[in-house]
């Protein structure tokens, strides 16, 4: 019984629960960064997407492994596009996007 409650444990650490369900995070987990990597491509994904929005997208991604992909793709050129710029310029961006 003793296993079976470690096991628990163990896989609960895992994953985080959401009301929806098992969850997981893409992106990266300060909100400040996460927010400044969403500003460098919700204007793409929205050009790219008429009748659909980044916004959207991030919703049917709790419940969609398809949206899961393509946010984690996004969220994967949004991490691309930030290590380019100079780390001046990043920082600023970043303080920019969280207010």
């Amino acid at each position: 019984m003793d296993e079976v409650r470690e096991m628990t444990e163990v896989v609960m650490e895992r994953f985080r629960m959401a009301a929806n369900g098992v969850r997981q995070e893409i992106g990266p987990e300060d909100r400040e960064l996460l927010a400044y990597y969403e500003s460098l491509v919700a204007s793409d994904y929205d050009r790219c997407h008429p009748g659909d929005s980044f916004e959207a997208m991030k919703l049917r991604a709790r419940f969609s492994k398809e949206d899961q992909g393509l946010l984690n793709e996004w969220m994967a050129l949004a991490a691309a596009r930030a290590a380019k710029l100079p780390r001046g310029r990043r920082a600023a961006k970043v303080d920019q996007a969280a207010a």
